[in-house]
């Protein structure tokens, strides 16, 4: 059998507001999108799918790795970690299979990129570039459309971003199906409507690519998935712990492997699809990744792969707040470390955004109105919630009978027991994996860094032997590449573009090591090694060419 080619392709900042979602997910009736309800009708939708955190990078380090991002470091937004060494972003390891691994072009992993990882990692890169088009691909597109800065731009950029956007599919602010923890104010019927246009422009975009993929008669030997990062772009969804911040679409087609019109109930991370890859193309899973395989070679699913799903927020840029969530098939429980900070913390980029300071200026007027005597009228107890000073310790919400979290069944004697296994779910697994973000964030960038230095990548060492050069690398974790490139100017214009789109490249191409290589008629190779989170090695020139076949 083939090994099948891999295509993801991810969207920004969303919740299942697709067609294909109605009944699933409250509003998803409103959506227009033609291109992904019929890849849902063509393999499996997965309705209880979510993020292991609410904020597109430690979401999206935790779908690369197939890690938890408080296990490696990475659940502060805006760091760089140093991960543990055995820690690797999945590309590489089908990399090591023989593929031909691409990155259009986004790279918000919370983590350095270093070439070992993709064979391509630029604006150009497709799966039509292989060099051998037997060769399998994961090739992999991230599209912005849906990014919650693209909602808030002004009318007339708007009107160019979704120009390809029908009149019939335009969305009517009027009928925005706005849940009840936002005010029902003019700002954000506008916000949704455009959420939801942005969200038709973004089905077209899938829909062309899928359309290439049957162009090159490539459709029925590629595992295609749709995910997004974490939830919409608006305030107690993006940077909340909370269903609305975590829960996602998920999309994977097999043809004649899963069958088509598959809908599946389980509790998943979107963490899971790493193993879940390697599983499916009969490549082994790394003992360390904290995800499950979903789906088997064969197309047979796990049962029930989790019991609870897990998330978390943590810094979010400069707001620092800590707060861990547990969710089963009915309950998400959600723990507050800092009580005593405001569930909107003011964080300088979404408190310019228009929904954000609607609430702010809500807030505001009713303030006022409190210091007139007035009674405040402009905010129901559930929104003021929001802009509050403080927060509960601890929240439950019966999913089932309240969707939008809106009664926090803490305090009800009812509930006793489920706060009780919630309590101890978290417990559990924190003490299974432990968790970074309860360490203090200097003292933990001083373990990556000491004394604000990075470590360096010792120099890989390099011996010839009857089958070729072989490498290894002292650094625990490292990866090795070789290229025939020599240092220099760039002078192809593709490989500028490719170098321009990745600040870890320098526009060579280089070579995964794995195992002996040589030189195919090369007068020189040159090796170098990096470890994620540390600076790369110095190059080593090969002490003599060969030449012979190489091993990619």
């Amino acid at each position: 059998m083939n090994q099948p080619n891999i295509l993801w392709i991810s969207t920004h900042d969303i919740n299942p507001d697709l067609g294909c979602y109605t009944g699933v997910w409250p509003g998803a009736e409103y959506a227009v999108t033609p291109n992904l309800d019929r890849l849902a009708a063509e393999g499996a939708r997965f309705d209880h799918a979510f993020a292991s955190a609410p904020v597109c990078a430690p979401a999206r380090s935790a779908i690369m790795t197939g890690c938890f991002p408080t296990v490696i470091g990475t659940m502060h937004m805006r760091t760089k970690a140093v991960p543990p060494p055995e820690v690797r972003l999945l590309p590489e390891y089908f990399r090591q299979a023989g593929y031909y691994c691409t990155n259009n072009w986004f790279t918000d992993f919370q983590v350095d990129i270093p070439p070992t990882v993709f064979d391509d990692c630029s604006p150009v890169a497709h799966w039509r570039n292989r060099p051998n088009p037997g060769t399998p691909f994961f090739a992999v597109f991230h599209g912005m459309a849906t990014h919650e800065s693209r909602i808030y731009v002004d009318d007339d950029a708007f009107e160019a971003a979704v120009a390809n956007v029908g009149a019939a599919d335009r969305h009517d602010p009027a009928l925005a199906p706005l849940p009840p923890y936002y005010p029902d104010t003019a700002v954000f019927r506008r916000a949704w409507a455009r959420y939801a246009d942005l969200i038709t422009k973004m089905d077209h975009w899938v829909g062309t690519i899928l359309d290439l993929l049957e162009e090159d008669g490539l459709a029925q030997n590629t595992i295609v998935v749709f995910w997004s990062d974490h939830g919409k772009g608006m305030p107690r969804a993006k940077r909340w712990a909370t269903e609305a911040g975590l829960r996602e679409p998920l999309i994977i087609r097999w043809p004649d492997v899963i069958p088509a019109g598959t809908v599946r109930e389980d509790l998943v991370h979107t963490m899971d699809l790493a193993p879940t890859m390697l599983h499916a193309c009969g490549l082994p899973v790394p003992e360390h990744m904290h995800g499950v395989p979903l789906v088997g070679p064969d197309g047979s699913f796990v049962e029930d792969p989790n019991e609870y799903v897990y998330g978390g927020r943590d810094r979010m840029d400069e707001a620092e707040d800590t707060s861990r969530t547990v969710r089963d098939q009915r309950f998400r429980y959600i723990r507050n470390f800092h009580p005593d900070r405001p569930p909107m913390l003011h964080t300088d980029y979404p408190d310019r955004l228009p929904t954000w300071a609607e609430f702010r200026r809500i807030a505001a007027e009713e303030a006022r109105q409190l210091a007139c005597g007035e009674p405040r009228s402009l905010f129901t107890e559930l929104q003021r919630t929001l802009v509050a000073a403080s927060k509960p310790a601890e929240e439950l919400y019966d999913l089932l009978k309240d969707p939008h979290e809106t009664q926090n069944l803490v305090a009800d004697p009812a509930y006793g027991a489920d706060l009780d296994r919630f309590r101890d779910a978290l417990a559990r697994w924190q003490g299974r994996f432990g968790d970074l973000g309860l360490v203090d964030e200097a003292e933990l960038i001083e373990r990556w860094r000491p004394a604000g230095l990075p470590r360096t990548t010792a120099e890989p060492i390099i011996v010839q032997t009857p089958h070729g050069l072989e490498a290894e690398c002292l650094t625990d974790g490292a990866s090795i590449a070789w290229t025939t490139d020599p240092p220099g100017p760039i002078q192809d214009r593709s490989l500028m573009e490719r170098a321009a789109g990745s600040p870890e490249h320098d526009g060579r191409r280089w070579h995964l090591y794995s195992g002996p290589v040589l030189s195919e008629g090369a007068e020189q190779l040159w090796f170098r090694a990096w470890r994620i989170g540390f600076q790369p090695s110095q190059e080593i020139l090969a002490p003599v060419p060969v030449r012979a076949e190489h091993a990619k």
